[in-house]
C-alpha cells in the first residue's frame, strides 16, 4: 500500500514505474505500474484515432459550417449534400491523415495521463478522502493530462483545419505540414490556435471524464449493476450510455472555443497582431451567440457519438490487454 504522505514531487518516471498494488480498500487493485499506464495510453490512442477518424466527414461539414455560415446555412444533412455536390465524396475525407495521427497522439497522453494523475492523486489522499473528492480528482487529472496532450495535438489540428478550409492547399498531411512550417513558421503556423485549443479541450476533457464518471455511478445505482460482478457486455453498455451523456455536456461547454479554433486556423483569419489580438477580433466579429450556437447541433451529435465510442473502445482494449481499471471505492460499502 502506498503511504498517503508520499511527496507529490516524486519524479514522473519513477512514479510511473512504482507499482501500486492496493491503493484503496480491502479488495486489491492494480498493480498500477508503468505497464498499466502504457496499456492505458495505447487504449486511449487507439480509441481516439478510430472515433475521430470515423467521424472525419462529420467534422469536415461541421468545420465548413463554422467557417462559412452564410454558405452552409441549411443544417448538417444539407451541408453533406453541398460538400459532395461541389467537391465530390472524397472531400468528406479531407484532413483524415492529421486527424488520425493527431488524435492517436492526443489520446495516448489524454487517457494514459488521466489514469496516471487520477491514481496518483487518489493515492496521496487515501481511500476515504479520495472517494469524497472523486469529482475534483477527475477534473484535476483531466486538466493536467489534456494540457500535455494538446502540446502534441495543436500542430496536427492546425494542419487539419488548413486542409478543410482550403482543400487545394496541399494533398494531405505529409505535404501540408512542411508547407505550413516554411510559410508561417512554427508558432504562427502550428500554435496560433494553442490558446483556443486549451480553452476548448481542457474544459471539454474535464467535463468528459467527470460527467462520465458520475453518470456511470448513477446508471449503476439506478439499474442495480455491480461493476465488480457484471458481465463485460453490461459494463460496455454502462460505458456507452454514460459516454453519450458526457459527450453532449462536454460539447456544449467547449463549443465557443471550438468555433474560434476553426476560425483562427483559416488562412489570414483575424488580421495582423498577436494571437490574443486576432482571437479578440474574431470573437467580436463573430458575436457571442454565433460562437455558442453555430454548428452546435452537429457537434453534439458528433461528440456524443465519439465520446461513447471512446469509452467503449477504451474499456474493451483494457480488458483485452488484461488491465483492470482503477475504480474509486466507497469505504462504507466494504
Amino acid at each position: 500500500r502506498i503511504p498517503t504522505n508520499m511527496s507529490m514531487t516524486t519524479p514522473l518516471l519513477a512514479s510511473m514505474m512504482s507499482p501500486r498494488p492496493n491503493i484503496h480498500g480491502k479488495k486489491s487493485q492494480g498493480p498500477f505500474d508503468l505497464t498499466y499506464y502504457l496499456k492505458g495510453a495505447l487504449a486511449g490512442g487507439i480509441c481516439c484515432s478510430i472515433t475521430h477518424g470515423a467521424l472525419c466527414p462529420v467534422d469536415v461539414v461541421k468545420t465548413r459550417i463554422q467557417l462559412e455560415p452564410l454558405k452552409y446555412n441549411r443544417g448538417m444533412i444539407a451541408g453533406f449534400g453541398q460538400v459532395i455536390a461541389e467537391e465530390g465524396v472524397g472531400a468528406l475525407a479531407t484532413g483524415l491523415g492529421p486527424t488520425v495521427v493527431g488524435y492517436f497522439i492526443q489520446g495516448w497522453f489524454k487517457f494514459g495521463g488521466v489514469e496516471f494523475f487520477k491514481i496518483n492523486f487518489a493515492s496521496q489522499l487515501g481511500e476515504a478522502r479520495a472517494w469524497e473528492l472523486r469529482v475534483p480528482i477527475y477534473l484535476g487529472a483531466a486538466a493536467c493530462a489534456e494540457f500535455i496532450a494538446d502540446i502534441f495535438l495543436c500542430p496536427l489540428e492546425a494542419t487539419r483545419i488548413r486542409l478543410v478550409s482550403n482543400p487545394e492547399y496541399a494533398s494531405g498531411l505529409i505535404s501540408a505540414f512542411p508547407k505550413i512550417l516554411s510559410e508561417d513558421g512554427l508558432i504562427k503556423g502550428f500554435y496560433s490556435g494553442f490558446g483556443p485549443i486549451l480553452l476548448k479541450q481542457i474544459p471539454y476533457t474535464m467535463a468528459k471524464f467527470a460527467v462520465q464518471g458520475v453518470a456511470a455511478e448513477n446508471i449503476c445505482a439506478a439499474t442495480g449493476v455491480n461493476t465488480n460482478t457484471a458481465s463485460e457486455g453490461t459494463k460496455l453498455a454502462v460505458s456507452l450510455s454514460s459516454g453519450v451523456i458526457a459527450g453532449v455536456a462536454a460539447a456544449i461547454i467547449s463549443h465557443p472555443a471550438d468555433t474560434l479554433l476553426s476560425l483562427i486556423n483559416k488562412e489570414g483569419a483575424g488580421g495582423e497582431g498577436t494571437i490574443m489580438t486576432r482571437l479578440g477580433r474574431l470573437a467580436y466579429e463573430t458575436g457571442f451567440v454565433k460562437l455558442c450556437l453555430t454548428g452546435l447541433g452537429a457537434r453534439c451529435v458528433m461528440i456524443g457519438s465519439l465520446t461513447a465510442g471512446q469509452f467503449g473502445i477504451f474499456d474493451t482494449i483494457m480488458t483485452l490487454t488484461g488491465a483492470s481499471k482503477f475504480k474509486f471505492t466507497n469505504p462504507n460499502e466494504h
